[in-house]
């Protein structure tokens, strides 16, 4: 249940930081609401994290809800954002993934 809400802290993660991205390319309201998902994303990331480090090792823990916060924005800047999406890009994306996984099997 751990990793579950691990990978959720992470999936939030990735939510702040595209309300950040989207609040700077708006103005007014939009970008305060942008903002307001923002922290309320932050918020829900750093609780479940705090969650999940009372049982499973912390520096697993940061380094995997890390990872996949890593390599969801990265997905999110290709999709939403225009980034470059070039073979060099992808490829440590990839070698990030799998860093993630090896993670998890190595850990209790």
């Amino acid at each position: 249940m751990n990793w579950i809400l691990l990978i959720i802290a992470g999936l939030f993660e990735v939510g702040f930081t595209t309300c950040l991205g989207k609040a700077k390319e708006t103005e007014g309201t939009t970008s305060a609401f942008w903002i307001a998902g923002f922290f309320l994303s932050l918020s829900v990331s750093m609780f479940l994290l705090y969650k999940v480090t009372q049982t499973l090792p912390i520096g697993t823990a940061y380094a995997v809800w890390t990872g996949i916060g890593a390599v969801g924005t990265v997905i999110m800047g290709i999709i939403f954002f225009k980034e470059p999406a070039d073979f060099w890009r992808l490829f440590f994306i990839s070698t990030l993934i799998c860093s993630i996984v090896g993670l998890k099997f190595v850990s209790n």
